[in-house]
């Protein structure tokens, strides 16, 4: 079987085939994978839309850059932890491969996880007031797992049991990840999976389940009733889709006959429910609500760093002016210099002359 053979993802029931390979290109012999890129992407993308919002929630960027940077990081480490600790059978006897991430195995739960408690850490230091940073991270996460699944496709994995739909999808890649893993599938989840046939795009159902929910939530955001709200709303949505998606997975990480994803996500829908139920009746009682972005503190830091960079602008145009001023003086030094060698040069010229004259005389 050639490489291509081996890569090709089809949808039989839609005559539809094409290569898909993990890697895009090598740079100095070290493989660039798609996976990477995309989730790069995704994040990229999450980050333009929150930045572009910050002031809207109340949230001085210039702070919230650290927040996210940290968040980030915390994401990325907690996700590969979260991941490494479930299939440890595995990693025990793979060392170095804990640190392959750029090849996938990422748990977006560890990552949720890891983003919020290192950010919350950061966001404490920054004076960043979490909740409204966590109503953008909500959407944010959303855009990024949205564009971020793609990277599954390239990878061939994170698919499900047979399907007749028109969309079920098939590869060599895939039917060989089956074959190996056809018994440990049955003995834990009860499913019998057949190779030679098709199955659910998991991947795909999660993307766009992730793209509705930003949607949703985007326009939902000028009509929140609280800081935080949107936060739960997306654990809550994502929570409800993961929950059913996980359901038809091959590849589920288990303890046991339990699916830890779709059990997380079963408490993440609880949880979500809960607290916004909680928090509207609070908000009754309370009476009226002020968000953090109508608040004195909230004003106060948005001012102060817009001030700075008003500071730094002005201190730019500054010394923009004077090396523009030493320039012309430089050029008149330059032009005098000149019109004085030229008056010299005419003087030296004219006594040549004379000098000739006399001695032609």
């Amino acid at each position: 079987m050639t490489n291509a053979e081996w890569n090709t993802i089809s949808f039989p029931k839609l005559n539809i085939e094409f290569p898909v390979y993990s890697t895009a290109f090598t740079v100095f012999g070290f493989e660039i994978k798609w996976y990477g890129i995309i989730i790069t992407l995704g994040l990229f993308l999450a980050a333009v839309y929150c930045f572009k919002r910050m002031k809207s929630f109340g949230i001085d960027d210039d702070r919230a850059v650290d927040v996210a940077v940290v968040g980030f990081i915390g994401a990325v480490i907690c996700a590969r932890l979260y991941y490494v600790f479930m299939e440890w059978d595995y990693y025990k006897d793979n060392l170095p491969k804990i640190f392959s991430v750029h090849s996938g195995g990422l748990a977006i739960y560890g990552g949720l996880i890891g983003a919020v408690l290192f950010g919350a850490v950061m966001a404490k230091i920054r004076k960043v007031r979490l909740m409204p940073m966590l109503d953008l991270a909500g959407m944010g996460f959303l855009i990024g797992q949205s564009i971020g699944r793609w990277g599954n496709f390239f990878n061939h994995e994170c698919f499900g049991s047979n399907t007749s739909m028109p969309w079920g999808m098939t590869s060599p890649r895939i039917q060989a990840q089956i074959k190996s893993t056809a018994e440990e599938i049955l003995a834990s989840t009860g499913v019998t999976v057949d190779p030679s046939l098709s199955v659910h795009p998991c991947f795909l159902y999660e993307s766009l389940w992730c793209l509705a929910g930003f949607i949703l939530l985007h326009l939902y955001s000028k009509r929140r009733k609280f800081d935080g709200e949107l936060f739960f709303l997306y654990i809550g949505w994502y929570g409800l889709g993961r929950f059913f998606i996980e359901g038809l997975r091959t590849d589920s990480l288990m303890v046991g006959h339990i699916r830890i994803s779709q059990l997380v996500a079963g408490v993440c829908v609880l949880v979500s429910i809960a607290a916004v139920i909680f928090k509207r009746n609070k908000i009754k009682m309370d009476g009226e609500y002020v968000f953090y972005k109508d608040t004195e503190e909230s004003k106060r830091l948005i001012a102060e760093t817009e001030e700075k960079y008003r500071a730094y602008e002005e201190e730019k145009a500054v010394k923009k002016s004077e090396k523009a001023a030493k320039k012309t003086d430089s050029a008149e030094e330059l032009s005098s210099e000149d019109r004085l060698l030229d008056a010299t040069a005419e003087e030296n010229d004219e006594e040549q002359e004379e000098i000739s004259d006399g001695e032609d005389n």
